[in-house]
């Protein structure tokens, strides 16, 4: 038996957080609606929604049950559910892409059957090639149509409206007068111009719905860093395999080298050392023993150890940090905001304006036939295809050109808020630098042949950090690697070997500060090989780049203030070190109340809820899978150049989409009286309709060579 599903609920005192999955919200209208529905009920304080991952978010009353919450919305045409605490989210690109390659391949067929008709084409075959564009289009435009079918019944059920319904009016009676006019051998059909209204509403439609489920899947990357099991130990000493779901606080951990936690905890026995990038964005792994506290993602570099769990699941630091992230990935465009406004308006004004041209007509002496075709008309020349295009259509344009220069944009709508930055923090390890530890060439100058080619083969027995740093410099170099015996490597300590009846080893220094390794040869000296984290190339230009676009730049880092330091007087940039994953949000909220900008530029785990709460972010292709996953774009080429250019060319895209704006907004200016007053026939107005959309295509097509 399937078991009920389960609410995401949290429950403070007496008020109750719940999340409803709503996956009909496809607007910034629907998003309007959803939430005041909610809210206009008893005992609810709030209702948040999130049209990234299609859900709502309510504050309420303990009185107050799931149910209630849903006949809410089932009132104003909305299906919802509780969503399952590890519900898999669904792609809302898929259902859309069969319907829209139906609605272009017959747009396709049907206008080659039309060009006939508009040749001069008469009697008998006339008749002809409309019939075959009925039997093409009529099941093409039921098939193609029922997005916009669906959402305008739902509605209309319960004495709503929204944008989909005078679309799907406006599609219904043209389909309709156009078989009637096949019917009576008439001179007009206008399949055609049905089936490319509905290819254009759908594209866009799609455009919107890829960016939503790539800016989604930020939360799920971060959540498959736990480790899905873990061996625990019983209290008489035996051990068993039990996965995550199943730890229990207090339960002991016995987590092998190389394994990553699965819970958060305590060590108890033994020494080792964490990458604990997830947290501190520090690439060097740190020292734990007895009493350290450990989270959950954490990977164990070099020895086994006995951890106390003390927390689980969505008790961890880690699922803390990714309710951070989805709390902050709300949309925070002011185009929604704008939308949300228009939607309420844009149906009802429609809709009177088409009632309102055909009882005038109807006045005016004009038989129902006309004066329906010229409303028809009203219906689909108002379509606002080209305003839906303005952004969409110059994003995807300029994330074309950005892509050629090696920079990935994976929210459309970080463009508009990329082209607002006036404020730059920088995280360092990955960010600035490039996160890769490198060997410091003077230590590399003063080993001999022989030390070199003994450094490098005992480097290649190992997969330390450190150690793929010096066989990628010493592999540069072409210094050949010595042939070892009795090779071992010992957690913690390194690697030894035999070289020539010598004993050699790889491994920590006896003392030194911040990244290094020794090389020991019986006999020689000991060799401490230094390694730093270089900065990227091209940072000082970067650098002077983002100052005259008048972006004020600054290190944000979890990393120790002396490693940061060091970073900080190199590049002239002030720096705040040892920063958490709080503290990076507190800031950024910080100058974001002071009426900034701010853009964040981070790659490791402990940067993903900033990158999702600044205003704006970008992360290098070598960032972690979050940090990829919750930026607004990546770049993959080591040149800091990136940033800059990822500013200026989001500038001119805003350029473009306002001017997108201006032509689409003449268009309906001229083209709507036009209509009302007949000189306008459906075909030609889903002619106009698609040609102010190719207007606007065409003047986006200027940022194809922008990103120089």
């Amino acid at each position: 038996m399937t078991a009920p599903a389960r609410a995401l609920t949290v429950s403070e005192s007496a008020t109750v957080h719940t999340v409803l999955a709503v996956p009909g919200m496809h607007c910034a209208g629907c998003m309007g609606k959803v939430e005041r529905a909610l809210a206009a009920l008893d005992g609810v304080t709030s209702a948040r929604t999130n049209l990234t991952a299609r859900t709502v978010e309510v504050v309420h009353q303990s009185e107050i049950e799931t149910p209630a919450l849903v006949a809410a919305l089932a009132a104003i045409g909305f299906d919802a559910q509780p969503r399952e605490i590890e519900a898999e989210p669904v792609s809302a690109v898929k259902p859309l892409l069969a319907p829209l390659g139906v609605a272009a391949f017959a747009c396709m067929n049907v206008m080659l059957m039309s060009v006939s008709v508009w040749s001069g084409a008469e009697g008998t075959t006339r008749s002809l090639f409309h019939w075959v564009s009925a039997l093409i289009g009529v099941p093409a435009i039921a098939y193609a149509g029922r997005p916009f079918f669906a959402s305008a019944w739902k509605v209309l059920r319960h004495g709503k409206t929204n944008m989909d319904v005078p679309i799907s009016i406006g599609v219904t009676i043209a389909t309709g007068l156009s078989f009637y006019e096949t019917l009576s051998g008439g001179a007009e059909a206008w399949f055609d111009g049905v089936l490319m209204l509905l290819m254009f509403l759908l594209a866009g439609r799609v455009l919107d719905a890829m960016m939503r489920d790539r800016a989604r899947s930020g939360v799920d990357a971060l959540l498959r860093q736990v480790a899905t099991g873990a061996m625990v130990v019983a209290a008489d000493g035996t051990t068993r395999w039990l996965d995550t779901k199943s730890l229990q606080p207090g339960m002991l951990m016995r987590v092998a080298a190389g394994e990553r936690l699965a819970a958060d905890g305590e060590v108890l026995r033994g020494q080792t050392r964490l990458d604990q990038s997830l947290l501190t964005g520090e690439s060097a792994p740190v020292q734990a023993g007895p009493g350290t506290l450990v989270h959950a993602g954490t990977l164990n570099v070099d020895a086994p150890v006995d951890v106390r769990v003390t927390a689980i699941g969505q008790d961890t630091a880690l699922s803390e940090i990714a309710r951070l992230m989805e709390a902050a990935g709300q949309s925070r465009s002011k185009y929604v905001r704008i939308a949300d406004r228009a939607a309420r308006l844009y149906a009802p004004a429609v809709h009177t304006l088409a009632g309102l041209t055909f009882a005038g007509w109807m006045l005016a002496g004009a038989g129902w036939y006309q004066s329906l075709v010229i409303a028809i008309a009203v219906l689909i020349i108002t379509c606002p295809c080209a305003l839906g295009l303005a952004v969409p259509v110059a994003q995807v344009v300029a994330a074309g050109a950005l892509l050629k220069k090696g920079l990935l944009v994976k929210d459309g709508s970080a463009l508009e808020r990329m082209a607002e930055v006036d404020r730059l923090l920088l995280d360092k390890t990955g960010t600035l630098t490039l996160g890769r530890p490198v060997p410091d060439d003077v230590a590399l100058d003063a080993l001999s042949a022989p030390q070199a080619s003994v450094a490098l083969a005992l480097a290649s027995h190992s997969r330390h950090p450190l150690s793929l740093g010096l066989v990628q410099a010493l592999s540069a170099r072409g210094i050949p690697a010595a042939i070892l015996e009795d090779v071992r490597e010992e957690p913690g300590q390194g690697v030894t070997a035999r070289w020539n009846g010598l004993s050699v080893a790889l491994g920590r220094p006896a003392s030194a500060q911040g990244m290094a390794t020794a090389l020991r040869i019986e006999g020689d000296p000991v060799r401490v090989i230094p390694f730093a984290d270089r900065l990227r190339p091209d940072t000082t230009e970067a650098l002077v780049w983002l100052e005259a676009l008048g972006v004020e730049s600054s290190i944000l880092s979890g990393d120790s203030v002396t490693a940061v330091a060091a970073v900080s007087h190199a590049t002239g940039l002030t720096a705040q070190a040892a920063a958490s994953p709080a503290d990076k949000q507190e800031a950024i909220q910080r100058l974001q109340n002071a009426g900034r900008k701010v853009m964040m530029a981070g790659d490791g785990l402990n940067d993903g809820p900033a990158l999702a709460a600044a205003h704006a972010s970008i992360a290098p292709g070598s960032a972690s899978d979050v940090g990829r996953q919750a930026a607004d774009m990546v770049f993959t080429a080591d040149s800091l150049l990136a940033i800059p250019r990822a500013i200026r060319v989001s500038r001119q895209t805003m350029r473009v989409v306002r001017q997108n704006f201006v032509l689409a907004i003449g268009y309906n200016m001229l083209a709507v009286p036009l209509a009302i007053l007949g000189h306008v026939t459906p075909l030609i107005a889903a002619i106009a309709m698609s040609t102010s959309s190719l207007i606007v295509v065409a003047n986006s097509l200027r940022l194809a060579g922008e990103a120089k």
